[in-house]
């Protein structure tokens, strides 16, 4: 049975070829963007498959009208995937008031909104699939990553929550943990870092801005074999909570697998002496 698509961030990199593998595997697409005549351009040929909206996951009124042009276009929504988001990097020090709110107010509230605007649909129809996509940064902290990293925490416990919150509806959550994949997330027009130039980080911040120039556009993530993954996993009975995304990934998740054993055998004698008697 064809299954209904609601994909944020459509317009270019993982979402966009999300889009393009759902439409392949004969699925039907509500695709969001802020530039929707861009969707349109890069799937003219889907015909009545594709829906190509604007969206800011930032503006409530902009979800709820998505959400409900979305229903009563298709009648139902079977797939969200909150893929829209960007990177706010840099040195924390070097950030200026206001960077975090705006990099959680995409990357988090966003999300949440989002999410909040399609699971009554999902409940009615006692269905769903949500994929949310943290990050590589939702799994380890990293030097230059402290609010974009502590955005993608955050969606990573959300999802846990979530995710038992919504079984019973039939509705299964898998947190899609990407590593660097070949998208425009590290061009100027997508990722943001700090303005607040400090001497005493002059020379790690120069690092960090020119490792991540370096490494534009040669990552070893192919989204195309990404979005093609997601659909294979959208169509499993019993979907997968986590899912790392590269072989980057998965050996961060394996490490922070063992760096997390390691400091409980260091700790656990302390642990126990925290309880209290009854």
């Amino acid at each position: 049975m064809s299954k209904v698509w609601f994909v944020t961030g459509a317009t270019r990199g993982i979402g966009a070829e999300i889009v393009r593998a759902a439409l392949a595997a004969g699925d039907t697409v509500v695709a969001t963007g802020r530039k929707p005549e861009t969707i349109e351009g890069a799937f003219a040929d889907a015909g009545d498959a594709l829906l190509a909206l604007p969206l800011d996951v930032t503006d409530a009124d902009q979800i709820a009208a998505a959400v409900d042009a979305a229903v009563a276009r298709f009648g139902r929504i079977d797939i969200l995937v909150n893929n829209a988001g960007y990177g706010q990097l840099g040195l924390f020090e070097e950030t200026a008031l206001g960077d975090a709110e705006r990099q959680f107010a995409t990357n988090v509230f966003g999300l949440f909104n989002m999410t909040r605007a399609v699971l009554p649909v999902m409940r009615r129809q006692r269905a769903g699939h949500i994929f949310n996509l943290s990050s590589i940064a939702g799994l380890r902290g990293g030097l230059g990553g402290s609010i974009y990293c502590s955005s993608k925490f955050a969606v990573e416990g959300f999802s846990e929550s979530l995710a038992q919150e919504v079984e019973p509806f039939g509705i299964h959550v898998t947190v899609v943990e990407p590593g660097f994949f070949r998208t425009d997330f590290l061009d100027e027009t997508s990722v943001s870092f700090g303005s607040k130039a400090i001497d005493d980080y002059a020379e790690v911040s120069a690092q960090i801005r020119n490792g991540y120039r370096d490494r534009n556009h040669r990552q070893a993530g192919d989204p195309a074999k990404l979005g093609a993954v997601i659909v294979e996993l959208a169509g499993e009975d019993k979907p997968p909570f986590r899912y790392a995304a590269g072989s980057d990934s998965a050996e961060v998740f394996a490490a922070k697998i063992a760096r997390l054993q390691g400091e409980l055998e260091a700790t656990k004698a302390l642990s126990i002496r925290t309880d209290g008697s009854f």
